[in-house]
């Protein structure tokens, strides 16, 4: 009896589903099913001992494909997430190509945009140097035209927009020696012409008093003339000479070459009354050689 309930047992175990049959078609043990009669239920309550070997093996293969089946869903399962991250993937890759794509060209018109900026950055610069190096070069034509002094580079710098600096600031060197000088020359002169006004602050305005309508050289010398003429009387009534100035005044016009010998007899005379009044010759120009040392 206990050994009915075994066979009945593993008979219940050995019993297997249409799956599975297909599962071990699929195996290629489909001949065997075909040579085998497996018998009803109703007919044996348990299977004969001949089969009991093969339904075991049966239920090894039936637990093994079940294993396996397990694992197929699993490997089924993850296959289904790889090709799902693939495709995330590639819809990613996909947009990170746009994207670099896109950065690419908006560099490239970054570039070119930088690189035509350059160019009418570097052509506005060489015209600026142009016009500025004109600009110089007619400043010093002035400066020699008005000095008629022209120099020349001794050391030349290869570069004509400094080069044509450095003469204009060598004319402007002598220009401003020479304002000095000018300034100095007509500060003197100042208080003999505009003895009643007080002299210009600026160089500009000292030169324009000599530069006006009136000739400051003949009204100097009549203003000479009239003091000497004076001075002279003075000294004759000191000296208490008799002298008839009416006959003096109504001289007339003397002819010029009669003026020039009266002026050169009276010559030797009028040192003592040069000196009397004031009057100091200026040194003559010595006439001997500076020694060379």
């Amino acid at each position: 009896m206990a050994t009915e309930d075994l066979g009945s047992l593993e008979w219940e175990r050995s019993k297997i589903s249409q799956q599975d049959i297909n599962m071990l078609k699929k195996l290629g043990i489909s001949g065997k099913q075909d040579a085998i009669r497996f018998p009803k239920e109703e007919s044996y309550p348990a299977p004969p001992m001949q089969y009991r070997p093969f339904m075991k093996e049966l239920v090894r293969f039936g637990t093994q494909f079940i294993g396996y089946r397990d694992y197929a869903r699993e490997l089924e399962e993850k296959l289904a997430e790889a090709n799902k991250r693939a495709d995330a993937l590639t819809i990613e890759l996909e947009h990170s190509e746009s994207a670099h794509t896109k950065t690419v060209e908006d560099l490239e018109k970054r570039l070119g945009d930088a690189k035509r900026a350059l160019e009418e950055n570097v052509a506005q610069h060489s015209a600026r140097e142009e016009d500025i190096l004109s600009r110089l070069e007619t400043q010093s034509r002035r400066f020699v035209r008005r000095t008629h002094q022209e120099y020349e580079l001794e050391n030349p710098e290869d570069d004509e927009l400094l080069d044509v600096l450095s003469l204009l600031e060598i004319h402007g060197t002598e220009a401003r020696n020479g304002l000095d000088e000018a300034e100095a020359g007509l500060s003197r002169l100042f208080p003999y012409f505009f003895h009643k006004k007080e002299q210009p602050a600026t160089f500009i305005e000292l030169a324009q008093c000599f530069n006006g309508k009136e000739d400051l050289g003949l009204q100097l010398r009549q203003e000479g003339l009239k003091v000497g003429v004076e001075g002279t009387m003075a000294l004759i009534a000191e000296s208490q000479q008799q002298v008839d100035w009416s006959k003096v005044g109504d001289a007339g016009k003397i002819e010029t070459k009669k003026w020039q010998s009266l002026i050169k007899a009276a010559k030797p005379n009028s040192k003592k009354i040069l000196a009397t009044l004031g009057y100091k010759p200026a040194p003559a120009p010595s006439s001997s050689k500076p020694e060379v040392k």
